[in-house]
């Protein structure tokens, strides 16, 4: 098994950082499991539904490692899982349950500018792990490859808000919020996709740095993690 800069590579031993990372990931995971959940139960009783389904997310985007791992084999690094996580709780939690969009104007803009950078890197990492996986017969040049991490990282921010201006409509919720003096919510919609396209473009053009030039891109580690956690995806033959 080789890693993303060509030197071989083992799954980490007993003793080593990975292992002592693991341990503050379960204690990370396990405290905000039983937060979430007596927020959960709290938001149930007090019949604030939207909400309640909120924390529901975020407590399934805590468990969604145990599904990969069972369900497809595949072991999620702490790192992502810790960096989706927070994103989601910041998000979903601190903005919509919490209000911090409301209480921050720039809590928003700089969610959505994170969103851009965090799917960069997901659209980089797939495409990336796809080309290596030697049971695909694929063979992408790194244009192609942050291309690919880019506008799939602007797709999903697409998504997202075709999912705010859906929930307004059908449950007469305020997701797309007044900005700049524009109520109709238009003016947030449209910051939102600028800031994800810039923060996707920053994760492209560095992935692409680092393919064709090898360039120092920090995603090189998550890679070698992602590979030295799953070494049977990339087998040879």
């Amino acid at each position: 098994m080789e890693s993303p800069d060509g030197k071989r590579g083992h799954p980490a031993t007993e003793g080593e950082a990975v292992p002592r990372e693991n341990r503050v990931h379960r204690i990370l995971v396990r405290a905000l499991l039983l937060l979430m959940a007596a927020e959960w139960v709290v938001l149930l009783i007090d019949r604030v539904w939207l909400s309640a389904f909120l924390v529901a997310l975020i407590i399934a985007s805590l468990l969604s490692p145990l599904v990969f791992r069972r369900k497809m084999e595949v072991e999620i690094p702490a790192e992502f899982h810790l960096t989706a996580v927070v994103f989601i709780f910041a998000s979903l939690y601190l903005g919509e349950v919490r209000d911090f969009y409301q209480r921050f104007w720039w809590w928003d803009i700089a969610l959505h500018t994170s969103a851009g950078l965090l799917m960069g890197i997901v659209g980089f990492l797939l495409v990336y792990l796809l080309n290596e996986n030697k049971r695909v017969d694929m063979h992408m040049t790194p244009g192609f490859i942050s291309m690919f991490a880019f506008l799939f990282a602007v797709t999903i921010g697409t998504l997202w808000e075709i999912f705010e201006f859906s929930m307004d409509r059908l449950l007469g919720v305020n997701m797309q919020k007044p900005m700049l003096g524009d109520p109709s919510g238009l003016t947030d919609t449209m910051w939102d996709m600028i800031v994800n396209a810039v923060g996707a473009f920053f994760i492209s053009f560095a992935g692409w740095r680092y393919l064709k030039r090898k360039r120092a891109f920090f995603v090189k580690d998550w890679i070698r993690s992602f590979i030295s956690r799953n070494p049977g995806l990339f087998r040879r033959g």
